[in-house]
């Protein structure tokens, strides 16, 4: 079982809290099974969405989740087949138990689209919100292919210490009640129900789980449960779910494939988390949080994995294609000017955690990562140039108290990459702000001090800048990380 279920509280502070539509870009039937990822864009770095489009498209990949609503992505995935599903900002919630107010909202985000090509604080908001965002869906008249739904935590069903196999799930007593409801809503509606699973989590939470439980490879010792055997959390955890779903009256919610135990024959809509990497996540879950990726943020597949779903062994992704690249230059220690540093490894520390925080994706220097047990000049050279490429290799953001300068040399040091950075994108609804840079320090800092030692100002660079979302998912986003999974309903 999922270790998170046997503490209800570990995250119900993001219970119930993002809703989410199926927004079809161009009409389909709704219970098709088929592979799907999640697109975040929390990155200095983003893909112009017609590449994205062109690598799902090329992976035969038709369904993407989005974080964030932007109009120039929705429109370039308008009417390429790609079934669409989008968030509901949760600030937006309570908003949205005002109809008139949710209306408003699926005119912009929906309706727009579609026709211009062929227990928390959230417990109380969040069904109304579903179900006005659903009438305002019907009276638009997308009822019949677009449905509105609520990504539920995997949390909030359980089976119990005295008797911990999947066939007695059931839901947390203090949401029991409004699953009901929600679940018949969706009954009387055809939407999907959709959870976020967790097996990666229960390995990270805890040190004794068994690592080959985690895992789909069928080396697990079984949990057995009467006539029935799991050899991984993912399906007993999603039978638990159905377990729960059946306790009250709710009934099965399924599609029709392989399954899991319980429904053999069954297809599970899934979404794998994610589509990118996105180096601007906190890392306050842990170090794999800007690591969720598929692909790198330039659209370099990171591993074979076959997308087709017919598992062939050692097959990478098609990847993405029309990537403009910076010039191939790179950021590095200068070995002259620190010999002359007196505390060079100080001066060369405080500069590191400089870039480290402004943009570098650091990550690889981490336990366990692609650049740790290198010496620290490789160390220094790989944060300055990460952060040199992530602001897009702007005049000024080489300097580093001095200790560092430009080079044509590439520096990667067996798996340690020193990647050149590429011209990134930024959508209508997305600020621009400032690359990341030392403006806001105090005089003698390191930043101050990586400015001055150039004597050029800091600018943003064109097509090269990092950014801020608005209307994206906030904290709730952490409790969002896993697969989702889509159980039609009938």
């Amino acid at each position: 079982m999922d270790a998170r279920l046997a503490s209800p509280a570990a995250a119900a502070s993001a219970t119930l809290a993002i809703l989410l539509l199926h927004v079809l870009a161009s009409p389909a039937p709704m219970a098709e099974a088929a592979l799907g990822v999640n697109w975040g864009t929390i990155t200095y770095h983003r893909l112009p969405p017609k590449t994205v489009a062109s690598l799902l498209a090329d992976n035969g990949i038709k369904k993407v989740k989005l974080f964030d609503v932007d109009s120039y992505t929705m429109e370039t995935l308008a009417g390429t087949g790609i079934e669409v599903m989008i968030a509901v900002n949760n600030l937006l919630l309570e908003p949205m138990n005002d109809y008139q107010t949710a209306k408003a909202w699926v005119r912009a985000n929906v309706t727009h689209y579609l026709t211009s090509t062929p227990k928390d604080r959230f417990t109380n908001t969040t069904f109304p919100a579903l179900k006005n965002i659903q009438r305002a869906l019907n009276e638009a008249g997308h009822g019949a292919t677009v449905k509105a739904t609520i990504p539920i935590n995997g949390d909030i069903y359980y089976s119990p210490w005295y008797n911990p196999v999947p066939s007695a799930g059931r839901w947390r007593d203090d949401v029991a009640s409004l699953m009901s409801d929600i679940v018949k809503f969706y009954n009387e509606t055809g939407a999907p129900f959709t959870v976020n699973i967790y097996p990666f989590f229960s390995l990270y939470d805890d040190p004794n789980f068994p690592i080959d439980y985690a895992f789909f490879e069928g080396r697990a010792k079984p949990v057995v449960d009467g006539k029935l055997s799991y050899n991984n959390v993912l399906d007993a955890n999603y039978d638990t779910l159905l377990a729960a779903l059946r306790s009250d009256g709710c009934g099965d919610k399924l599609a029709n494939g392989s399954g899991t135990p319980q429904r053999p024959g069954l297809d599970i809509e899934v979404y794998l988390f994610g589509l990118f990497d996105e180096e601007a996540k906190s890392v306050l879950p842990g170090p794999f949080e800007r690591s969720w990726g598929i692909f790198k943020s330039d659209g370099k597949a990171k591993f074979p994995v076959d997308l087709s779903g017919k598992g062939v062994v050692g097959k990478w992704p098609a990847e993405a294609v029309g990537v403009e690249y910076l010039e191939q230059r790179w950021c590095v220690v200068d070995a002259e000017k620190l010999k002359v540093k007196t505390n060079r490894s100080e001066a060369l520390k405080e500069n590191v955690d400089y870039a480290c925080t402004h943009g570098a994706e650091c990550m690889p220097l981490a336990d366990g990562g692609s650049c740790r047990g290198l010496d620290e000049e490789i160390h220094a050279s790989y944060a300055f140039n990460a952060y040199f490429q992530a602001v897009g290799q702007v005049p000024g953001s080489c300097g580093f108290d001095g200790l560092a300068k430009i080079t044509t040399k590439n520096y990667t040091k067996g798996t340690c990459n020193f990647d050149v950075g590429f011209k990134t994108y930024s959508p209508d609804l997305v600020a621009d702000v400032p690359a990341p840079s030392p403006a806001e320090e105090a005089e003698g800092s390191a930043a101050s001090r990586h400015r001055s030692s150039t004597g050029d100002k800091e600018t943003t660079p064109s097509g090269a800048t990092s950014t801020t979302i608005k209307g994206g998912v906030g904290s709730a986003m952490l409790a969002l990380l896993g697969a989702v999974l889509l159980l039609a309903s009938y």
